[in-house]
């Protein structure tokens, strides 16, 4: 008789390991759709910041443009025009990342970085450990007195 309930038991205990596997395995799918979607949204935001950024950016330009060619044509003095280089070189960018390919670009070359540079990711001390986490919450911390 006690071998029929060990070997219920055990069926249980089993199952109940399947269950617990398949949950955290649920979670941890659900944990990386969420941070995707959270960096998806965050890249979002930053392309749409340029695009908005392009827009007062460009009225400023086209406006430092305009007060430039007429100050040269008036004082005759070409330099007055050369404000205008670094600043349109900027507002190139701008336009670019809002609405051109450097986001591609960078991803592109993000993916080289990993593939062929991936020690210049390392961490200093490496990546964080629990001991390490736990040391500094335990020096942080006020609310436990630990021994």
């Amino acid at each position: 008789m006690g071998f029929f309930i060990s070997k219920s038991l055990d069926q249980n205990m089993k199952k109940q390991q399947e269950f617990m596997l398949m949950n955290s395995r649920l979670q941890l799918e659900r944990q990386i759709l969420m941070q995707n979607q959270m960096r998806e949204r965050q890249v979002a935001m930053q392309i749409a910041w340029s695009r908005e950024f392009l827009k007062y950016y460009g009225a400023f330009l086209g406006i430092a443009a305009a007060g430039c060619i007429v100050g040269a044509m008036k004082k005759r003095k070409p330099q007055i025009f050369l404000p205008i280089v670094p600043l349109s070189i900027v507002f190139v960018y701008q336009l670019d990342l809002g609405y051109g390919t450097l986001a591609t670009r960078m991803k592109a070359e993000a993916e080289t970085i990993l593939e062929n540079e991936g020690e210049r990711l390392a961490l200093p001390y490496g990546p964080p450990t629990f001991e390490s986490i736990e040391k500094a919450r335990r020096a942080q911390s006020t609310f436990f007195i630990e021994k």
